[in-house]
């Protein structure tokens, strides 16, 4: 794939939570990531490899912050990677105050899927 049709692979998949539609989410999960995906993100320990770690990360988020919006920033491509910048905003479900997380991702591809993403995200004041 070019690195335009994996940038537009990213869009999909981040713009995607803005629907908070776990079917439509679960549909990309298995269309976008490869079967052995790993998230290299020290706040998600433990997720299965796959598009079921992808899952179990998008019902977390919705279940943390089902307002959940994505904002992408910026986007960066070259070869098999996608680098993006991207703002999360929402209620945070047990405290019912909003919150900003600032994210920095890269992604890498194989195949024309996502098999491998590097994350860090820092919360941002409000």
């Amino acid at each position: 794939m070019s690195a335009e049709q994996n940038k537009a692979a990213i869009r999909r998949q981040l713009e995607g939570l803005n629907t908070r539609n776990v079917s439509v989410l679960e549909k990309l999960a298995d269309e976008l990531y490869a079967a052995n995906y790993t998230l290299h993100d020290p706040d998600y320990p433990g997720l299965p490899p796959g598009p079921e770690g992808v899952k179990q990360f998008v019902r977390g988020t919705l279940q943390s912050m089902p307002d959940v919006h994505v904002t992408i920033e910026d986007m960066v491509a070259e070869g098999d990677r996608v680098a993006t910048r991207f703002t999360v905003d929402g209620t945070n479900a047990s405290t019912g105050k909003p919150m900003r997380i600032l994210v920095m991702s890269i992604s890498r591809f194989v195949g024309g899927k996502i098999a491998e993403e590097w994350e860090l995200g820092v919360p941002a004041q409000t």
